[in-house]
Formats: C-alpha cells, sequence, structure tokens
C-alpha cells in the first residue's frame, strides 16, 4: 500500500494569486528528502474559509484516501486563522501531543510560539496535522533539532507518526535517518529490507 498524503495550505491571499505559496513546496521538498518508503501527494490552496477547510479535509480523508493530512497556516489568534476549528469539526478523535510538541519545538526559537494553535487529529483512518506556515518552521517541526553532534536535542512530530499511521491501519512507513529517525516499539518494527 502507497501512503497518500494530503498537503493543504490554507491562505487567503496566496490562494487568491496575491503570492506564491510556500508551504506546498516546502512539504512535498521535506518529503522527498525524509521518507524512502514510495508515496504520492494530493495538493490544495484554499482560502481561510471554515466551512471550506472542513469540506477539504473531508474530501481528502474520505474520497481521496489520504493516510496523512498536513496543513500550513491558519493557526493563530488573528480572527481569519480558523484552521484548528475546521480540524476539530471533522475529528473523531484528537490527538494533543502534536499540537503540544510543535510549540515545545517552536518555542526554542519565538516566544510567540505560544500563539500557535496548531491541532492533532485522527479522521477515520487518518492523522490529520495542522502545522506552522513558514518553510523553516515547517521543516523544524517535523525533524525536531539536533545538537552540535547531530543528536536530535527536541524530537520533532515525524518521528511519531509512522507509528500512529500503523495504529490506525495505513501503510507502514520508513524514514531517511539523517532527516528523521520514525520511532516504534521493537515488537512494531519491521526487519529492514
Amino acid at each position: 500500500m502507497t501512503l497518500k498524503i494530503g498537503l493543504v495550505s490554507i491562505s487567503d491571499r496566496a490562494s487568491q494569486g496575491v503570492y506564491q505559496d510556500q508551504g506546498i513546496p516546502a512539504l512535498e521538498e521535506w518529503f522527498a528528502r525524509a521518507l524512502t518508503s514510495p508515496f504520492e501527494t494530493v495538493t490544495r490552496l484554499i482560502p481561510d474559509e471554515q466551512a471550506v477547510i472542513e469540506a477539504t479535509l473531508k474530501a481528502l480523508v474520505d474520497d481521496e484516501g489520504c493516510h496523512l493530512v498536513l496543513t500550513t497556516g491558519g493557526t493563530g489568534p488573528a480572527p481569519r486563522d480558523v484552521t484548528p476549528e475546521a480540524t476539530l469539526a471533522v475529528a473523531d478523535r484528537e490527538m494533543p501531543g502534536f499540537g503540544e510538541q510543535m510549540r515545545q519545538v517552536s518555542l526554542k526559537f519565538v516566544p510567540t510560539a505560544i500563539l500557535s494553535r496548531q491541532v492533532g487529529v485522527i479522521r477515520k483512518s487518518s492523522l490529520i496535522l495542522n502545522l506552522p506556515g513558514q518553510p523553516k518552521a515547517i521543516r523544524e517541526t517535523l525533524e525536531g533539532l539536533k545538537d552540535e553532534n547531530g543528536q536530535v536535542a527536541v524530537s520533532g512530530i515525524f518521528a511519531a507518526v509512522p507509528y500512529c499511521i500503523d495504529l490506525i491501519g495505513g501503510p507502514y512507513i520508513e524514514t531517511d535517518e539523517a532527516v528523521v529517525k520514525a520511532f516504534r516499539p521493537k515488537s512494531a518494527q519491521k526487519p529492514k529490507a
């Protein structure tokens, strides 16, 4: 089974062509480096409208069959930032550890990380995660932070994603450990090919 990833960039201005979206290209580039398993992406560039975000997330999970859906943008405190509300509205279960860990990573860089309202949820057998909007912050929250010796100092959220996908019935995901090491209990690890 090939991993299917939905990538959703949520921005009024980018969706209107006022400026170039950076979220989806950053995510596609990151997955090309990070995953050694086969995968395909389905992308959407949409405005900050709660009904549109909800419909897009539902379509990616229910119709497209995505195992993982990542959003960028719309997670701050501004009135137009409604990505978390839309994500929670389509959720079967909340996965609060993902949002907590993203804020922990971002706090290493900026005190305003506490303003982020990112959430993680499960809908059916798909994991949906709200990521930051900036490419640098996207990479940091996915990979985590390494010390001067290249050892992980703060785990990124993607270390837990493959095992979460296993647990909800998705494909077995393998990563390039130089980018991010997928963590699984020994009992859940498959032998390397």
